[in-house]
């Protein structure tokens, strides 16, 4: 597991990735346990790119559920996702690993505006970018967020961090019959609606035919495993044919 299959990636990673078996808030161990994963195929050469969610602090949706107005509540989600970059960005620069933090919305005291020429540069010079705030626009997943980055600046291939091993026909937690597909294409991802990510953002992909890479970020390994090209959780592509993996 030495030779990336990805020149340039970018990782979606959950707020709720980074509290581990906390109820609310950021575990620093399961961030540093991140970054040790994320500087492992840094070292590899790979170009990386993260888009962060701030779901261990508060959602937009959930907070306009109890009262607060869903846009203002959309707009405290992208505040909370800047400072889940930050802890990020503190723990990959502990381990030598250069890191920038671009935010769509605009907090220059502690992070850069998203320019996407400047993110690129960042990339093509060895630093990791993170992306932070979303889209910058209410009523937008961080998924949304991801496929709309990982299009702008021509990513090999988006992968979802997930708390289970790939994609299933059903909830596997509920159905035991579930079964999960290694490869699957995105047309048959929103016709039966398998839920991993919203739909905006399948589409997205899928017109510009950037496959989706999900897979268990609980597993330790698992995020070189994938940029290696192992058959590691599920691949979301245009069709099931097998292509080579890119140079």
């Amino acid at each position: 597991m030495t030779t990336p299959a990805y020149r340039r990636v970018l990782l979606k990673l959950s707020g709720e990735a980074l509290m581990g078996t906390q109820t609310f808030g950021l575990d620093e161990a399961v961030v540093r346990e991140i970054a040790d994963e994320i500087k492992d195929i840094f070292d590899l050469g790979v170009q990386i790119a993260i888009v962060i969610g701030g779901g261990n602090i508060i959602r937009g949706l959930a907070a306009s559920h109890r009262g607060i107005e869903r846009v203002t509540g959309d707009y405290m989600g992208m505040l909370a996702t800047v400072i889940n970059a930050l802890a990020l960005q503190d723990a990959l620069e502990k381990r030598g690993v250069p890191t920038r933090v671009q935010t769509a919305i605009e907090i220059r005291a502690v992070a850069e505006p998203f320019i996407r020429r400047r993110a690129m540069r960042h990339l093509e010079k060895g630093r990791v970018v993170i992306f932070a705030g979303g889209t910058g626009n209410p009523y937008f997943t961080t998924d949304s967020a991801a496929a709309l980055r990982a299009n702008e600046i021509h990513a090999d291939a988006l992968l979802k961090a997930t708390g289970v091993d790939g994609i299933y026909t059903a909830d596997p937690r509920i159905d035991a019959q579930a079964q999960r597909l290694p490869v699957v294409t995105y047309q048959r991802v929103l016709e039966q609606n398998l839920k991993f990510m919203d739909a905006a953002a399948i589409a997205l992909c899928r017109d510009n035919d950037v496959p989706i890479a999900v897979f268990n970020l609980r597993q330790p390994g698992n995020i070189r495993r994938v940029v290696c090209g192992e058959p590691v959780g599920s691949l979301v592509r245009a069709t099931l044919e097998s292509v080579p993996a890119a140079d």
